[in-house]
């Protein structure tokens, strides 16, 4: 039989299509290029694993637990065409090249490829830092095979994934809420910002005065301080004693600092009144050369946090206008965590530098950074500009739009800006003082001081300036002394005259919330996880809800206190910050081949060397008190607790209560961050919350107790179903069984008691049972149209409405829902129907034409949170990603998605599986 003749091409295989399309142009003829969309296989749910599996030592993660941790794959269900598709390319190709990026990810995204196409022809691997012509050549003159080591650490890591979730996730469901995770960084990361909270809610103000003087050097003859020659300085000393100032008090409000002078508003005040006539002169001036170092280039994880300073980017939309960046040949690799450039960068930055800012602005000897990053991971080298030499913004700005070009910016101006020369200058500090001549404070010394910085030569900072994560304003300068201004010409013994005496008073402030870039830096300096995934860890603690934005700032939910507590006190291990770092540089050594990733999963699950494992820590827990977990003591006698519902205040009852009791509870508002709920703020909202539960009366039709109660979402009366009795039980029909013995009597359907929402004009302490009969009653049928259609009207979610089939329009007040008639109701109908009701409401955003439908591409505000739509895909924007940070780009891009899914189907419960071989494999 003849052997079908080969094409002579050569297939190429990336992750995604962009990349794909780009590498494509520099190849040329002889290659295909094709994406596998990312991953082609990954570990199932074990509900989806075969039946005659899911009793195996497989069923519980998908993962060999007994056979050294071997795990099972499955190709994804949506990736079955994709498969499909690149084994038929590979039948007409001589040779395979495997084109993934170079990091753990992309090489095991090579390795499954090869397990599951089975080539028959010469693999090659090779991967490239940047999608240029230049790159591409070298790499294809450093070809290779696919790393096992790299793969090892990979897989090991998503094992170690699954044992941690699969383990101690269902512990938070028995004990907090259903639906909650638990995962090797993200609860790290959360048990941070519940950290920070605590110490928020700990901290206590501390009050502190000092003085603010504005002055100037004396003239000859009258001197009005002319604004050239006014200067600030603060109060440092009095009588030769330190000035308390915030940084002097700890966050209990106790002031540290010995031997310190703690001035209160009288003590402050007295002393400016007698400074007042006093005669101030300058007591000294020290002047100091001031350098300033450029900033390395960007890693991964500076990168993210540098972009949300200055663009307001979540650390997920830093990543994703990367990676776009990244496949389109703009920038390098932006997995990184190396501050090295290449030899190519180093002589592109400088060579732009000296063109654009002069000769003068380039150090002698190129600049190199050491990576101060724990756990550092230096395979690729920094972030920057893609190419042998750069592109200028300029130059890619008619390619590059909104987003894109931002972040472009920000990482051209700090790659050249880092091969730039120092910024050079000098700060001058000066010492001031006058006695004071009069009333109480009279005869006391006080020292002033103020500090400016002048920059002579501006350097790297001619292109780029780091910015900062917030500080405690108290913290910010704890000499007393004025800083940044530029001082007047001053010298030793030189005479001054005191303009203004101001006394001000302080409050230390509490620790600053996290933000997503200080996050980011902790859990870098930390070495928790790796910055490549910070975007995925922090969207997935915020989709959880354990964490929300206030601004800029990361504020945790109550749950994720309930949840922190539970891992504190009986997984402390696994939230360990040390602990969690070392299991990073555990999986290093995997991926440098000193240690097998079976033997290391053997340890951490089963133990080892004396130490438990995570199965015998799950399986000793013993009994966990749920109340105990979900309960924080917020003021004697108030509890918080965190319910089914969401979190509520509650005052426990005394121990001699009658079994009966009802404690008396509130609901806590959800915009109300913790370090919020004071003790007094508690009482105010038991106080508030008047009775959880008021009786009303009878319904005199049906005999039924109508109560008033207090809900989570708001008042509400509802009537009491009573129990049926024995008597009612006994009468009913007797069923038999086809033996003809008599059936056991059925318990009555329970049936739904009437429940209505209070008027807003109500309150349960108020409504009478005549009220609550009304409410009950409704809807209210008003009559029938000409067409014979019943009309009615209600109250709902939104607000009350008539009814009239599936048309519904939107009425004024609540209490005209008893007073409407069937003539008003036909007015409102007769009229043209606008949107709800009312006036359709404007767009959120609006991004132009979809290129797929060509319909336009809009956000709105839906029923749960805006969506992007194009009139006929919908997607909701996700939760980690603010309206304002939302781009075309993306809005295109999780449409595409959404329509690449289809319809949600459930997964096919029989799939191919198989484990892991080596690669290569036949």
């Amino acid at each position: 039989m003849a052997t079908k003749a080969r094409s002579g091409k050569k297939l190429v295989i990336v992750e995604s299509p962009a990349k794909s399309k780009t590498i494509a142009q520099y190849l040329g003829e002889g290659f295909e290029v094709d994406a596998s969309m990312g991953h082609i296989r990954d570990l199932p749910q074990p509900s989806d694993l075969p039946a005659e599996l899911k009793k195996s030592s497989l069923g519980k993660f998908a993962v060999d637990i007994e056979h050294n941790f071997e795990p099972y794959y499955v190709v994804s269900p949506e990736k079955r065409k994709k498969v499909a598709e690149l084994k038929a390319k590979l039948k007409d190709a001589d040779e395979l090249y495997l084109a993934t990026d170079g990091d753990r990810e992309g090489e095991a995204i090579a390795w499954h490829l090869l397990e599951v196409l089975k080539p028959k022809v010469p693999v090659h691997r090779l991967t490239f830092p940047e999608i240029t012509k230049e790159a591409i050549q070298r790499a294809m003159a450093e070809l290779r095979d696919v790393d096992e080591s790299l793969v090892d650490a990979q897989e090991t890591r998503r094992v170690l994934d699954r044992l941690y979730g699969y383990e101690i996730s269902p512990v938070l469901w028995r004990k907090v809420a259903g639906g909650l995770s638990a995962g090797r960084v993200q609860s790290v990361a959360t048990r941070l910002v519940v950290e920070r909270e605590r110490e928020r809610m700990a901290f206590r103000t501390a009050d502190y005065w000092d003085l603010l003087a504005t002055l100037a050097p004396q003239a000859a003859g009258a001197n009005d301080g002319a604004p050239g020659q006014r200067f600030q300085a603060r109060l440092a000393t009095v009588d030769g004693k330190k000035v308390a100032s915030g940084r002097d008090f700890d966050d209990r409000g106790n002031l540290t600092a010995r031997n310190a002078v703690l001035l209160d508003e009288t003590t402050a005040r007295a002393l400016a009144e007698g400074l007042e006539n006093s005669a101030f002169t300058v007591r000294s001036v020290e002047e100091k050369p001031y350098t300033r170092r450029p900033a390395a280039p960007f890693t991964t994880s500076t990168l993210q946090q540098e972009a949300a300073r200055k663009l307001r980017f979540s650390a997920r939309v830093t990543m994703q206008v990367a990676q776009r960046l990244y496949e389109n040949g703009y920038i390098t690799y932006m997995r990184t965590d190396s501050t090295a450039l290449s030899d190519q960068a180093v002589g592109a930055a400088r060579r732009q530098a000296s063109e654009l800012y002069g000769p003068d602005y380039i150090p002698q000897r190129p600049r190199v950074y050491a990576s101060k990053a724990k756990n550092a991971q230096e395979a690729h080298e920094a972030i920057r500009p893609a190419g042998d030499s750069f592109r200028t913004p300029a130059q890619v700005a008619k390619e590059l739009r909104g987003d894109e070009f931002r972040l472009y910016e920000l990482i051209w101006k700090r790659t050249v800006a880092s091969q730039m020369e120092d910024a050079k200058g000098s700060t001058a500090t000066v010492r001031l003082g006058a006695v004071a001549g009069s009333g109480e404070a009279a005869g006391r010394d006080a020292e002033f001081s103020a500090s400016g910085t002048v920059i002579t030569f501006r350097g790297f900072l001619a292109a780029y300036e780091e910015g900062r994560d917030e500080i405690r304003e108290d913290t910010e300068n704890g000499s007393g002394a004025t800083d940044g201004g530029r001082l007047p010409a001053l010298s030793k013994g030189q005479p001054l005259d005191a303009l203004e005496l101001a006394p001000n008073g302080h409050q230390t402030s509490p620790p600053p919330r996290y933000t997503e870039a200080s996050l980011v830096k902790t859990l870098e300096e930390r070495g928790i996880g790796r910055p490549s995934t910070y975007a995925a860890t922090i969207s997935t603690i915020m989709d959880r809800g354990y964490v929300r934005t206030r601004g800029n700032a990361l504020v945790p939910s109550w749950i994720a206190f309930s949840v922190v507590r539970l891992l504190e006190d009986y997984f402390h291990d696994y939230v360990d910050y040390d602990f969690t770092a070392e299991m990073e540089e555990d999986l290093d050594r995997i991926a440098a081949g000193q240690q097998a990733g079976a033997e290391w999963l053997s340890d951490f699950y089963f133990g080892g060397e004396g130490k438990p494992g995570l199965t015998t820590i799950v399986n000793g827990l013993g009994e966990i008190d749920a109340r105990v977990v979900n309960s924080v003591e917020i003021a004697p006698g108030i509890v918080l607790r965190v319910g089914k519902y969401g979190p509520y205040l509650e005052k426990p009852l005394p121990a001699d209560a009658p079994e009966d009791a009802v404690p008396e509870r509130a609901n806590v508002p959800e915009d109300l961050a913790p370090d919020e709920l004071t003790a007094d703020k508690a009482r105010e909202l038991m106080e508030s919350a008047g009775p959880e539960e008021r009786v009303l009366g009878t319904d005199p039709l049906t005999g039924h107790t109508v109560v008033a109660k207090n809900g989570r979402y708001g008042a509400y009366v509802t009537e009491v179903i009573p129990e049926p009795t024995p008597e009612q039980l006994a009468a009913q029909p007797v069923e038999y069984y086809k033996n003809g013995k008599p059936k056991p009597p059925k318990k009555p359907a329970k049936v739904k008691p009437r429940t209505a929402s209070l008027f807003k004009s109500m309150s349960v302490d108020t409504v009478t049972l005549d009220e609550a009969l009304k409410l009950m009653s409704l809807p209210r049928a008003l009559g029938n149209d000409e067409e014979g259609n019943v009309i009615t009207v209600q109250n709902g979610r939104f607000g009350p409405y008539l009814k009239k089939g599936s048309d519904s329009r939107s009425i004024g007040s609540e209490e005209e829902i008893f007073t409407i008639t069937l003539e008003d109701a036909l007015k409102i109908y007769a009229q043209p129907k606008t949107r709800g009701g009312r006036t359709a409401a404007a767009p959120l955003a609006e991004f132009g034409d979809d290129p797929e439908s060509g319909k336009p591409i809009v956000v709105k505000e839906g029923r749960f949170g805006p969506y992007i739509t194009d009139g006929v895909t919908n997607i909701t924007v996700p939760r980690a990603t603010a309206i304002e940070e939302l781009t075309r780009e993306r809005a295109v891009e999780l449409l595409a998605e959404k329509r690449a899914k289809g319809p949600v189907k459930r997964p096919a419960r029989r799939t191919t599986g198989g484990t892991r071989a080596k690669a290569g494999a036949k």
